[in-house]
């Protein structure tokens, strides 16, 4: 049985034996080691957005952990008596105390014993510093961060954690974290989840490869590459007529502005508990993003033309308008799921997708088959009789009976992953697999906010040159060459250099009715407007680009050197460029080394 948290020590009595001050020195020491506790784990908690934790642990780790307050023997805070200290004498003409040296006294016990308690508080912490600083040569933590880096979590934890049996708390001198006593204490799970976040902010901090910074070097890089993996999100969809879902004109700040849906917040539209409850606010919506109105984009070709050339690893793709596979690519993850089936939210049946199609396009609540089966109405043997109305007692024709549910059980719901639901598993092992084998990695028209698709590239192999197309920077990530704005323009400009001809449209489905495409040719370099590179950075600008601030202080950091200024070293200038989070300057406060 667990024991409940202590809680700080309070005053004694003016009347109680001891010596003078050492309530007040061990307050002292409670509060200087609960302090540091306190920080630490703040900053273990806000760092760790992207590592699952049990309840359990976070019961584990709040274990201990003091209120920061002086509570007297009534429980009431005890802030004028201690403010007031130094005239004891005076202010408490009562009781056994008033009058004694030893109340004189106190005050200046209490501040001696608590500059004491600090110094104790500060050696300690010096110990620990000091073996810090010794546990690992340069080159083990160099040996470490290789092997974390180049081969990921899972491998790093079997080598260090579970081959060499090292205990967690010296592995985090590597990663210039000392743990404060209470939390090297813990359980072994708690110690694993403090290892994870550190080591998944390790993994984020991903350098740049200075080896390429211009559109040529993407080019090259394509030409050389046999595994590529493509990463999507709205972005290569916004051309088609599908808005994207966080930008200031998506889907998000749409349904927040029109407020036609009665929504609390907009993303629930997406989310499960939601569609439980009342599935007609989702299926009133679906069909302006229902897949059949729509058609591949430049971007979703230029994907295929990659798989066509036999250089496509996978692509994951966060979208649900499955045009990548109406764009014929084969090799492609849906990682947030598709219309291309759905299954009932009942019995888990599933069909294709098609065949609630009608339903959502009349906006439509589809039932399914399986649970709602029509019955023929029964037939009374006396159905010729009327039966009396009753005068007195029970009315059954009465409308005291329960109402029947809005919705019977059985609702079709589209395989679309909505917030609430893990994703298909499919994710985690194609991704396990691609890891070991990916030699470039392009990020098309995403922000990569949503988990656990925003963790993706913190899984990869560092090493792996990372090209980044969108019309937005990403602030939170650091690829090595990076194409701002609208994303069709830039491929068909990459296809120009490669001297690549996009695949022709695919014919659109019979009986399927589909808008005007939206039709790009590979345009002619007589008439393409030339990106701008910004400063001599690896930044570059075309047409569409959203830079903004980013892209200026890139600028003023990197000039060209016609300038008058010669350019230095260019290193993790995504992330220099970008102010800390929160997070990140609590987790600062928790590296002492």
């Amino acid at each position: 049985m667990q024991s409940s948290p202590p809680t700080p020590p309070s005053p004694p009595s003016r009347g109680s034996p001891g010596p003078a001050g050492e309530p007040e020195r061990r307050s002292a020491a409670s509060k200087a080691r609960s302090a540091v506790y306190a920080a630490q784990l703040r900053a273990f908690l806000e760092a760790a957005e992207v590592v699952d934790v049990d309840p359990d642990v976070i019961e584990d780790l709040l274990e201990g952990l003091q209120v920061d307050s002086d509570e007297g023997e009534d429980g009431d805070v005890d802030v004028e008596e201690e403010e007031e200290e130094p005239n004891v004498e005076q202010d408490h003409t009562h009781g056994e105390s008033s009058g004694r040296p030893e109340a004189s006294a106190r005050g200046q016990a209490a501040a001696n014993g608590e500059s004491e308690d600090e110094e104790a508080v500060d050696d300690e912490w010096a110990a620990y510093l000091q073996e810090a600083q010794t546990t690992w040569t340069k080159q083990e933590v160099k040996e470490m961060m290789s092997t974390l880096k180049e081969k990921g979590m899972a491998a790093f934890i079997t080598e260090y954690v579970v081959r060499r049996a090292t205990p967690i708390p010296k592995l985090l001198y590597a990663f210039g974290v000392c743990l404060c006593p209470e939390l090297r204490a813990k359980q072994p799970r708690t110690l694993m989840y403090l290892l994870r976040v550190a080591l998944s902010r390790e993994l984020e901090s991903r350098e740049r490869l200075l080896t390429y910074n211009t559109i040529d070097d993407v080019v090259h890089l394509i030409q050389a590459s046999s595994r590529i993996l493509i990463l999507t999100g709205a972005g290569i969809s916004v051309s088609c007529g599908i808005p994207d879902f966080r930008s200031r004109n998506g889907l998000y700040a749409s349904l927040q502005e029109n407020g036609e849906y009665d929504l609390d917040d907009p993303q629930q539209m997406f989310d499960i508990q939601y569609f439980r409850e009342n599935p007609a606010v989702f299926y009133s919506f679906a069909s302006k993003i229902y897949p059949s109105n729509f058609i591949p984009s430049p971007c979703h070709r230029f994907i295929k033309l990659i798989e066509d050339k036999g250089k496509l690893l996978r692509n994951y793709t966060q979208n649900i308008d499955t045009l990548e596979t109406l764009a014929g690519v084969r090799r492609v993850v849906q990682c947030h799921g598709s219309f291309a089936t759905a299954s009932c939210i009942n019995c888990r049946v599933r069909v294709p997708g098609t065949d609630i199609a009608d339903d959502i396009m009349n906006q439509r609540v589809p039932l399914c088959k399986s649970c709602n089966v029509v019955l023929p109405p029964a037939v009374s043997a006396k159905a010729g009789k009327k039966g009396k109305k009753r005068k007195e007692g029970w009315d059954s024709d009465a409308s005291d009976e329960p109402e029947p549910p809005a919705y019977p059980p059985g609702i079709m719901k589209p395989d679309i992953t909505f917030f609430g639901e893990k994703l298909d598993d499919v994710f985690e092992r194609s991704l396990m697999e691609d890891r070991h084998q990916v030699d470039l990695l392009i990020i098309i028209g995403t922000s990569l906010k949503v988990s656990p698709v925003s963790e993706t590239i913190s899984h990869l192999p560092h090493s792996v040159p990372q090209v980044l197309i969108n019309k937005t920077p990403i602030k939170h990530i650091n690829p090595d060459v990076v194409l701002l704005g609208n994303a069709d323009d830039i491929v068909l400009h990459l296809c120009r250099k490669l001297g690549w001809d996009l695949p022709e449209v695919p014919t659109p489905t019979p009986n399927l009715e589909a808008p005007k495409p939206n039709l790009k040719k590979r345009p002619s370099a007589e008439f393409e407007r030339e990106p701008r590179r910004v400063g001599n950075s690896h930044v570059w600008l075309f047409e569409g680009a959203e830079g903004g601030k980013w892209a200026e202080e890139i600028e003023r950091r990197y000039p060209h050197p016609a300038e008058g200024e010669v350019v230095g070293e260019v290193s993790r200038i995504a992330g220099s460029v970008a102010s800390d989070t929160p997070a990140e300057r609590q987790m600062k406060k928790a590296r002492t080394a």
